[in-house]
């Protein structure tokens, strides 16, 4: 056990890394977001429960009418 937790805590500092200045700019770029465009993420999100006849995870209510 004592093992398993330590090769834990050093992977996880082995998987730290520091950003670069001149990389910031690459990785604020749109593309590089998870969701850049977040009103087409609410609409997803809107057709997604619709369509699934249920709710939950997104913190919406509704049935799977379209109402909500």
């Amino acid at each position: 056990m004592k093992y398993l937790s330590a090769c834990c805590l050093l992977a996880a500092l082995c998987g730290c890394t520091t950003v670069q200045p001149w990389e910031r700019g690459l990785l604020a770029k749109p593309e590089m977001q998870w969701q850049p465009d977040t009103m087409e993420g609410v609409l997803q999100n809107q057709i997604h429960a619709s369509k699934e006849a249920s709710s939950g995870g997104s913190g919406a209510a509704g049935g799977g009418c379209g109402c909500n």
